[in-house]
């Protein structure tokens, strides 16, 4: 296996990775800016006020999400094992 082959196999690996965790963590982001906001303009600073809505929202996003990122991560195992022979010198 050659440098190149090593670095493909890497970048794929991070790439599945990074579409996987981006609906949640984009989900994330979203519902803390806004929850932020809130915060801010009802000058409310409990703790809880702004960690059950995240919480929820990583829940229900990780929750609709779910099919796709399986079926991400069958389509990337399905090739990283039909291409094993080049991984195999």
């Amino acid at each position: 296996m050659n440098s190149a082959a090593v670095v493909d196999l890497i970048r794929n690996a991070f790439m599945t990775t990074f579409w996987l965790g981006l609906p949640v963590l984009a989900a994330g982001f979203v519902i803390g800016i806004l929850v932020s906001l809130a915060q801010i303009i009802t000058s409310i600073q409990d703790s809880s006020f702004s960690t059950v809505p995240r919480l929820s929202v990583f829940l229900a996003a990780l929750l609709l999400a779910m099919p796709w990122m399986i079926g991400r991560l069958m389509s990337y195992t399905t090739s990283l094992f039909g291409d094993l022979s080049r991984f195999a010198h």
